[in-house]
């Protein structure tokens, strides 16, 4: 600094006001830029919560018509105990719809347990980073 309290061309310090200023933008930044990270990530996880909804949605409209079909073969069956052509058939649609039912069940069991709890784990990994970084260079 010279006499007059400015300090000398060239010289490589900051005002104690331009650095205080500079640091809350950048922290201000940083913030900003954990909240963006944090909302991205619980989108994603709201995302593959919806589609487990999805499956599960699937499962109960495929269950509904396998009970259907069931009542059908169930009441077919019993009538033509001993023909066989009619309600077998039925047995095998009946089959088929619950195993479709099943696997749309186990999908989206799967997708709802990748997904749930949609909190931002990454996010708050960052931010416990960034404090321990902050408290770091405190030191």
């Amino acid at each position: 600094m010279t006499s007059n309290g400015s300090t000398p061309p060239g010289s490589a310090e900051k005002p104690l006001g331009e650095i205080v200023n500079e640091v809350t933008s950048k922290a201000q930044l940083l913030v900003r830029e954990e909240i963006e990270l944090a909302k991205a990530e619980v989108t994603q996880k709201v995302s593959k919560l919806a589609k487990g909804a999805g499956f599960f949605a699937g499962a109960g409209v495929l269950a509904v018509f396998g009970l259907i079909y069931f009542f059908h073969f169930l009441a077919l069956g019993i009538a033509d105990w001993f023909s066989l052509k009619v309600w077998v058939g039925y047995a095998i649609v009946t089959a088929l719809i619950f195993l479709t039912g099943g696997l749309l069940g186990f999908l989206g069991y799967r997708s709802v347990k990748k997904g749930a709890p949609p909190v931002p784990e990454l996010a708050i990994e960052e931010a416990k980073k960034t404090r321990a970084a902050i408290e770091e260079a405190r030191r």
